[in-house]
């Protein structure tokens, strides 16, 4: 349709600044000829739309042009001022008023349709005073400092230039490069303390690696476990559905790979009775151990 290409037209010209007759042609898979055709009807339109010719030239706006909202239909009014609720959900300072002015302009009141709270349950205030810390931090490029507790359990003071916010597998992760190991981490956010953005700022040293191949200087191994029947509905949302297998008696047999030490086997332990260790026997015989120091405990 005509009015489909017209508002292609003016996107790309708002976007770029310029196109040629024929960039625009193979954009929108028609002749030359329709794309003058096309031309003439914005200008009729009064678009102020014009073609410059020689070495530079191409079809081009006016610079003071501003797109009109009769320009936008219906629907995408709607999408702009759903994009701007959720930058609003995420704690961004500015898009309130942006939502309120774009509304009013629209004539249109949508449905706040998006409600997001980054804290996890029961942190408080805390949780989200640092997350809005941490996002800050990005936006500037300023260098952070806080101590943070490896699955070890021991806090190390760390500098860290912020690059991402991640959510991966239910936690908030920072993805960084620190100063301390001289290379990208990834931090948990619920590890994190005594937070302080710095004044001094950084140059980002590219783009951090995926997620899954950073590592919190924790070394992993190949673990098999048999959970219970009545843990399905934690096993469920805390590991890949490509790694469970149900056996016949309803168990679930997990494979995956686990972090060794303190906080991989406080974990397993978190599942009770629930969970066995079948595989490998070190890591059966850890949390033994550990089980067993625990009812030397409250057997004292």
């Amino acid at each position: 349709m005509q009015s489909g290409r017209l508002f292609e037209i003016l996107y790309v010209l708002l976007e770029r600044g310029s196109a040629t007759v024929g960039e625009l042609a193979g954009r929108l898979e028609v002749s030359e000829r329709t794309v003058r055709r096309d031309i003439d009807a914005l200008s009729a339109a009064g678009i102020p739309v014009y073609a410059a010719r020689g070495r530079g030239g191409g079809v081009r706006l006016l610079d003071d042009f501003v797109l009109s909202k009769s320009l936008l239909s219906a629907r995408e009014q709607d999408e702009i001022l759903y994009a701007l609720q959720s930058l609003r959900a995420t704690g961004l300072g500015s898009e309130t008023a942006v939502l309120s002015r774009l509304s009013g302009l629209f004539g249109r009141n949508t449905a706040d349709w998006i409600d997001v709270d980054f804290s996890s349950w029961g942190s408080g205030p805390g949780g989200k005073q640092s997350f809005a810390l941490l996002r800050d931090a990005i936006l500037s490029r300023r260098v952070l400092r806080f101590d943070y507790y490896g699955t070890n359990g021991t806090a190390t003071r760390r500098t860290v230039e912020p690059a991402k916010l991640c959510f991966k597998g239910m936690g908030w992760y920072l993805q960084g490069f620190c100063r301390t190991r001289q290379d990208f981490r990834t931090f948990r956010l619920s590890r994190m303390e005594n937070l302080r953005v710095l004044e001094e700022t950084y140059t980002p040293h590219g783009e951090p690696p995926q997620i899954d191949s950073a590592q919190d200087d924790v070394p992993l191994e190949r673990l098999t476990v048999r959970f219970a029947p009545p843990l399905a509905f934690r096993v469920y949302d805390e590991f890949d559905r490509a790694r469970i297998t149900r056996e016949e008696d309803g168990s679930l047999l997990v494979e995956c790979e686990w972090p060794v030490g303190e906080w991989g086997c406080g974990y397993l332990l978190s599942f009770g009775e629930g969970a066995e260790v079948i595989a490998p026997e070190s890591a059966r015989a850890y949390v033994a151990r550990a089980a067993q120091n625990i009812l030397k405990q409250y057997r004292k």
